[in-house]
């Protein structure tokens, strides 16, 4: 039997409180991408070029779906797909990029430890 997933993230809070009181992540919002999010291809050219962040880049899916390739520790490319029901955290620190589906919609909780420290270090301009 297949169990629809609540799209509403009030459904997950306990579980997402419980991750931001052990990970220190203090702050907590919803994003979301569809075909019809005006600059949508402006939006995701930000999130194709090999990047890392200063903080844990967490996201919980609630609708659609993503791609992120991680670099591993010794310089190869993981490919992680996400969908409904998927919480994803990619380490600080990390090198990452991310695509949308074909279906290009996507819906997710992000958790933060310092809003301002998710910022993209892109890795062609670390030379």
């Amino acid at each position: 039997l297949h169990r629809a997933l609540s799209t509403d993230p009030a459904a997950f809070q306990g579980p997402l409180d419980a991750l931001k009181a052990k990970e220190g992540y203090v702050e907590q919002d919803e994003v979301a991408l569809t075909p019809e999010t005006p600059n949508l291809d402006a939006i995701c050219a930000k999130f194709v070029d090999e990047h890392r962040h200063d903080e844990d880049e967490v996201r919980f899916v609630l609708e659609g779906a993503g791609v992120f390739d991680i670099r591993s520790r010794d310089d190869r490319w993981m490919r992680v797909t996400v969908e409904p029901g998927d919480l994803i955290v990619v380490p600080k620190d990390r090198h990452h990029r991310f695509f949308l589906t074909d279906e290009k919609h996507i819906r997710c909780v992000r958790l933060f430890q310092d809003a301002s420290g998710w910022v993209p270090h892109y890795r062609d301009a670390q030379g």
